[in-house]
């Protein structure tokens, strides 16, 4: 029970990599805040924020479920007081919640372009900035975000510009907590997967079934999570990881149980060289 009352706040926890996180960081004894904008049940997607908490209780931590659109200030600032309310303050924060639209700069719609940067600029900023007073007073506190390396190369940029630089800024937000945050002993750090996970995204939006058989289970970047959340601040912030590069220091190399086709050809993720 490494985390036996920290309290962890994810954004974008109802489904996929943000539930598989809460599940790992409940197994580890945490108050897990599960925040999303699922409450009723999508057939296509799967999970809300109730059904994420109750599982979160189940696998012994504490969950609280808190209905939170990431590009709502009044939204924000509530979830965040509800967290502190329930919990009496915040230790880690993981930015996952995010939105993708694979297209091109002639193809992109102008409202679909001020989504993705809505939800994973601002809303990823607005979070973190309504969460720092809490992580100042927690002891050896974590921000984690959902975002890439910094491949700045005309062949990640050009097929969807709009996308690309929305998740490159949140890698260079990263980097700037990172050193903004280092007085407070807060880390600020980026995890991304080497290879596509099999989430709702990947099997409605990018790829179907084919891209999902060729992916990993988001419990990788779960274990990765809960890894990278044990280390300590001082000495770890301002990091890019990939996932299996923060395994294989944890001495796990054999990540065959993560594939969804034991066995089967691996789907490199986007930005990963």
């Amino acid at each position: 029970m490494e985390f036996s009352g920290k309290t962890v706040f994810i954004t974008g926890a109802t489904r996929g990599i943000g539930e598989a996180i809460a599940l790992r960081m409940a197994r580890a004894g945490a108050n897990v805040v599960v925040t999303g904008k699922s409450v009723k049940e999508d057939p296509r997607l799967g999970g809300t924020i109730h059904s994420v908490a109750q599982k979160v209780n189940e696998a012994g931590g504490r969950g609280l479920a808190v209905q939170l659109d990431i590009r709502d200030e009044e939204q924000v600032l509530a979830a965040v007081q509800r967290a502190v309310s329930i919990f009496g303050g915040i230790d880690i924060l993981v930015n996952n919640a995010s939105a993708i639209a694979l297209t091109s700069t002639e193809d992109m719609d102008v409202k679909r372009f001020d989504l993705i940067h809505d939800i994973n600029v601002r809303g990823t900023f607005m979070v973190t900035k309504y969460c720092v007073p809490f992580l100042k007073k927690a002891n050896g506190a974590h921000i984690l975000t959902l975002s890439p390396p910094l491949n700045i190369k005309p062949k990640w940029l050009a097929p969807y510009v709009g996308y690309t630089i929305s998740k490159y800024n949140m890698s260079m937000m990263t980097l700037g907590w990172a050193e903004e945050f280092r007085k407070y002993n807060i880390a600020a750090n980026s995890m991304w997967p080497a290879t596509t996970i099999a989430t709702a995204a990947v099997k409605n939006i990018i790829g179907g079934e084919m891209l999902m058989a060729r992916s990993r289970k988001p419990e990788i970047l779960a274990d990765c999570a809960w890894h990278i959340l044990q280390r300590n601040p001082a000495e770890c912030t301002g990091n890019l990881f990939i996932d299996e590069q923060v395994l294989a220091e944890a001495g796990i190399t054999d990540l065959s149980l993560y594939a969804v086709t034991p066995g089967g050809q691996l789907q490199k993720d986007l930005y990963v060289e």
